[in-house]
């Protein structure tokens, strides 16, 4: 393979939990970077498997590859003892079951160069798995994703799902500790980063068309198993950001839905002491108190000025009839949509 000219060092943070299946694969897809110039430091995190045995093989060999054990537990305690032995001007992360396409850090690395701090270079990402066929929820999301950073656009979804993929982007290290890195002690760790790379205004370059990160589903995932990931953790961080950075106390403020998701966003909305109103178009709702507050229907919004609407339903078809209707209100005013 070709190899590109020098440049500045990029630093790839890795933790490593049980993957000595995938390992082999993972580390040989950096090796074949068309781009040199970068240093790996592997965090194992306590596995149970031959993870670290693969690991020290593959770093006796390569001196750009380091291993260190976590010294506390899970991912979090992870990133921050990799971050703090890395040395490169750039950073970027990688999954352990996962692989790098041959130009992923050539191409994310000119793209950041050239814009300048201030910037986070991503890309498009694949999604696969070796043992059966991939759901239809994974490929939608990274259709979503990378209809996103293609634009780089990836901000104006924020509190649907995150909207950055944790293995596939890019900072000036300047950056990344002006927003404390790897240091807040909350799941899932890569939302909550988005949300603190929106929250300081960086600006995503929208990626080129090539897929640069193939993304592995299996069943071990964390993200399947881990408590840290459930729904719950996600909409507690997506409130606390949008009362944070979005959230306008001279607006009203509407929640569209009644179903689970809705009255938890209640919850936290009650418990931070924020006014809201509720709407629903399920006619057994409407009427309704709960917590205190009644359900109306939907046409209340005619009179509503300016209002920011909290939009918690879940199904994709009705989110979309919601937003046609929004759109034909005369006095239309902006919304976030959970």
């Amino acid at each position: 393979m070709l190899k590109l000219p020098e440049g500045p060092l990029v630093s790839i943070v890795m933790p490593c939990r049980n993957a000595s299946l995938y390992l082999n694969e993972c580390l040989c897809s950096i090796l074949q970077q068309s781009y040199e110039h970068w240093e790996l430091v592997i965090v194992n995190d306590n596995s149970s498997d031959d993870s670290i045995s693969i690991l020290r093989q593959w770093s006796d060999k390569h001196p750009n590859i380091t291993v260190l054990e976590n010294e506390g537990q899970g991912i979090i305690a992870s990133l921050k003892l990799a971050y703090a032995n890395t040395k490169g001007d750039l950073i970027t992360r990688m999954d352990a079951d996962d692989i790098m396409t041959p130009n992923k850090l050539f191409i994310m690395s000119k793209q950041l160069v050239k814009a300048g701090p201030g910037n986070i270079a991503v890309g498009k990402v694949e999604y696969f798995r070796d043992d059966q066929p991939l759901g239809d929820g994974y490929i939608r999301y990274a259709d979503w994703l990378n209809s996103l950073s293609t634009k780089g656009s990836n901000y104006r979804e924020i509190y649907k799902e995150c909207v950055i993929p944790s293995p596939c982007w890019m900072m000036f290290r300047k950056d990344l500790d002006d927003i404390s890195a790897f240091d807040n002690d909350i799941y899932p760790e890569d939302y909550d980063l988005v949300f603190r790379m929106y929250k300081q205004g960086f600006n995503v370059i929208p990626s080129t068309n090539e897929i640069l990160h193939l993304w592995r589903d299996h069943g071990s995932r964390a993200s399947r198993n881990d408590d840290n990931y459930k729904d719950n953790r996600f909409l507690e961080l997506k409130v606390k950001y949008f009362l944070q950075i979005d959230y306008q106390s001279n607006q009203n403020l509407v929640i569209w839905g009644a179903g689970t998701k809705a009255k938890y966003i209640a919850r936290q909305l009650k418990s931070s002491n924020i006014d809201f109103q509720w709407i629903t178009n399920n006619q057994k709702k409407i009427g309704h108190d709960i917590y205190g507050t009644v359900l109306y229907s939907p046409t209340i919004l005619n009179a509503i000025n300016g209002a920011q609407l909290i939009l918690a339903v879940a199904k994709p078809s009705e989110q979309q009839e919601i937003k046609i209707y929004i759109e034909r209100l005369e006095n239309e005013g902006a919304y976030q949509s959970f």
